[in-house]
């Protein structure tokens, strides 16, 4: 680079010693690359389709469940059948721009991957249910609506992008978001689950997260008849890109796993 630099007379990168960023002029030279690199990257994958098998790395930027999903039901049938295959599979809450980011794919909710993209649903309907140990229960009411729980203790749950998350319901087509009270905010799901298994209030999470719970008998739900399904998990990719071979290769097998 420092070499390019030098040819044109232009500076392309700021260095400091911790930190690399693109200047303007680089910026505007890596906008006008990445139409080419798109074409190298396409003609590459296409000699390892020549060779009948994918190889090279495929990044997957994926929720914690979806990436619990893959892990279990996917993967590991994925990799054998195709060991000149690395996946790197990035697990984190926040949703990014994949393409910004370098990732062939991504996983969320369905109802939250950008319009832009390409999304192949699977694992069935998803839901969230709000959830109490018996103890916690004992010597109260039960909510009956969500404004109910505005008398109730509430494990409130902190988003990635530092906002608090507003437990949202439905019933019969009405739509109700509840800012709950409560002394204790976490930002992880099993967190959230094992603090309302040992009865410090209610939660709102994810049902896989608390099916086990709820099988034991540790945790009971409450206010389910405004707790529906909801459209679940999706893998999703730009829709205007060359899909990779690798990529083509997982989404079958996802298919084929039918999770």
């Amino acid at each position: 680079m420092i070499g390019l630099e030098r040819n044109l007379g232009i500076r392309l990168l700021n260095r400091t010693t911790r930190s690399v960023s693109l200047t303007e002029a680089g910026a505007r030279l890596l906008a006008h690359l990445g139409p080419v690199l798109q074409d190298l990257d396409a003609a590459l994958d296409s000699l390892a389709e020549v060779r009948g098998t994918p190889s090279g790395t495929l990044r997957i930027n994926a929720n914690k469940s979806g990436a619990a999903i893959l892990l279990r039901d996917v993967i590991p049938h994925f990799l054998a059948h195709h060991p000149e295959v690395e996946i790197d599979l990035v697990s984190e809450g926040r949703l990014v721009d994949i393409v910004e980011q370098g990732f062939d794919a991504g996983v969320r909710l369905a109802e939250a991957v950008p319009q832009d993209m390409v999304a192949v649903r699977f694992g069935g309907d998803a839901r969230f249910i709000a959830v109490a140990s018996p103890a916690y229960l004992e010597g109260r009411d039960p909510p009956i609506t969500p404004d109910d729980l505005h008398a109730h203790r509430c494990i409130r749950q902190r988003l990635p992008s530092g906002k608090r998350y507003r437990w949202e319901f439905s019933r019969h087509g009405a739509e109700v978001v509840v800012d709950v009270p409560g002394v204790l905010t976490l930002d992880d799901n099993d967190l959230i689950v094992e603090a309302a298994a040992d009865g410090l209030g209610i939660a709102y999470v994810p049902e896989s997260f608390a099916r086990t719970l709820l099988d034991s008998g540790h945790l009971v739900a409450v206010l389910e008849d405004w707790c529906p399904p909801i459209p679940g998990l999706a893998l999703y990719y730009p829709r205007n890109r060359h899909v990779p071979s690798t990529l083509r290769a997982f989404i079958d097998t996802l298919k084929e796993a039918e999770v």
